[in-house]
């Protein structure tokens, strides 16, 4: 999945799959993590959010599933 950059303290970047509704976020740690079925909604309101990591952590954390993406994958 192509991500793009994002201006955060916490996030370096952020990609979205229309088709599986998956979004996937890479922290500045390198750790990358996929939500599953996530509107596209969301995609566009957390890359455009002033802060994008208190975006991130109001609408994103606690609301989906996350799995960890292994090397291979990203």
């Amino acid at each position: 999945m192509t991500r793009s950059p994002v201006k955060s303290s916490h996030i370096r970047s952020v990609g979205y799959d229309e088709a599986t509704r998956t979004l996937q976020v890479e922290f500045n740690n390198g750790k990358v993590f996929n939500y599953a079925d996530v509107p596209l909604a969301v995609h566009r309101e957390m890359i455009y959010a002033e802060s994008v990591g208190r975006y991130f952590h109001a609408a994103v954390k606690s609301r989906y599933e996350a799995e960890p993406v292994s090397e291979e994958q990203g």
